[in-house]
């Protein structure tokens, strides 16, 4: 018996008023949601949906950053390497060139700096922090889809699928998507958390990436203010997602996907309902040994 299938098995499951509580939230919503939230000690977890595929929207950019630091850990690239900053991509379908556009991105900076080079660390930061498009694909670029996919199956989180970058829109139309399940990405968090995703240098290299995050409508605010919060958030058209680590007493991971609530002022507030919900009973039931 594998140690993750041993600790699942032995891992206390929430009480089920928590359960009530937060499924009462989601059919009051009008959509689509899948929760997993398990503390880092592993006795208490909640998981409605979890396998439930979702368009991973800009969550698919926490795998890119881990393929990222694994490679440098293993000295195929550096961190303080410069890249050419290009604004021109290749299509999954067909090699084709597009390019992206400043209006439909959440970060202008990246853009000002075509012609010239940025680190792969400053990039990095981009794509987390303030969700650059520009820097993910360029990033995605540089480490190789096939290659972030082979780290994701190796971490035991195949419900993520990196496919490729931003918008390609003929890969979009022929529904070729980055998907993910809320169960993968709490596998990929945990994983950062307990420093197993590449060195326990490295992720934590990655959680300071990640408490950095500008974003912070969803879990973060379902949070007592202080609280440390390492998280990605991931939004498109009726899609809002939020994958964090929360800082607690007992430290958890929280992941949220939403799917078919049209505005981000309903959905960030139904996440945030959600998170409170799961503070405030890890707040209320201490751990109790195994």
């Amino acid at each position: 018996m594998t140690w993750l299938l041993l600790s699942l098995l032995l891992a206390q499951p929430p009480a089920p008023a928590l359960e009530a509580r937060v499924q009462k939230l989601i059919d009051a919503s009008g959509g689509e949601v899948a929760v997993v939230m398990r503390t880092l000690d592993g006795k208490a977890q909640l998981r409605i949906d979890p396998d439930k595929s979702f368009h991973a929207a800009s969550t698919m950019k926490v795998p890119i950053m881990i393929e990222l630091f694994r490679q440098a850990e293993a000295g195929t690239l550096s961190l303080d390497e410069p890249l050419p900053i290009r604004n021109e991509f290749h299509s999954i379908v067909d090699g084709s060139v597009y390019q992206l556009g400043v209006g439909d991105d959440s970060d202008a900076d990246v853009y000002k700096a075509v012609g010239t080079t940025l680190t792969l660390r400053q990039l990095c930061e981009a794509m987390i922090t303030v969700s650059s498009n520009f820097a993910a694909n360029l990033l995605i670029e540089r480490v190789g889809a096939a290659n972030v996919r082979k780290t994701v199956d190796r971490l035991g989180a195949s419900g993520m699928v990196v496919l490729r970058g931003v918008e390609d829109q003929k890969a979009f139309d022929k529904g070729l998507n980055n998907t993910t399940t809320a169960a993968a990405l709490a596998v990929l968090l945990e994983k950062i958390a307990k420093g197993q995703a590449v060195s326990r240098k490295a992720d934590a290299e990655m959680v300071a990436i990640l408490k950095r995050q500008k974003f912070r409508d969803a879990i973060p605010s379902g949070v007592p203010e202080g609280v440390e919060v390492a998280h990605k958030t991931g939004n498109i058209t009726k899609i809002h997602h939020d994958a964090a680590i929360v800082y607690g007493p007992r430290p958890y991971v929280l992941v949220v996907l939403v799917r078919g609530i049209q505005e981000q002022k309903v959905s960030g507030p139904l996440i945030a309902s959600i998170s409170k919900e799961i503070w405030d009973e890890l707040a209320s039931t201490p751990a109790r040994p195994r």
